[in-house]
């Protein structure tokens, strides 16, 4: 079954001193604001696109992930992904970086990093954001 989400931004004034909201329709979770410079320099309480890519990437990924293990015979306790998203002014976002680290009873390293890569490749997230390089560091805890 096909799902739409939907978000929508307001944005006021020039890129460089304007400001925006952006909220997440679907959910109704709430309106976030949206400056250049929280996307260029530090945060103050603000998001931006990567920032909310990045929450995507890593929601899908271990939700990827947690699907793949499940089709292996495997029952994560926890899966607890990070993702780096990187955009440099004037030439765009260029990649974003995973760090995954997972407690998987009765799983061998092998089969955990084999899993893993797939899982990369495999969230749709990932097939979106193609054009970027995608990197995955993956820890098994114990």
């Amino acid at each position: 079954m096909a799902a739409t989400r939907t978000a929508h931004t307001v944005w006021n004034g020039d890129l460089m001193s304007g400001s925006g909201n952006t909220t997440l329709d679907s959910s109704g979770l709430g309106t976030y604001d949206v400056t250049w410079k929280a996307r260029t320099e530090a945060a103050n309480g603000k998001t931006s696109p990567e920032e909310l890519i990045a929450a995507a990437h890593s929601a899908c990924f271990s939700m990827a992930f947690s699907h793949a293990l499940a089709q292996a015979g495997h029952a994560p306790e926890e899966v607890n992904t990070k993702a780096d998203v990187t955009f440099v002014p004037g030439t765009g976002i260029t990649g974003s970086h995973l760090t995954m680290s997972a407690k998987i009873p009765g799983i061998s390293e092998e089969e955990f990093q084999k899993i893993a890569a797939e899982a990369k490749v495999g969230c749709p997230v990932s097939g979106a954001l193609a054009s970027i390089d995608i990197t995955l560091d993956a820890t098994l805890q114990s």
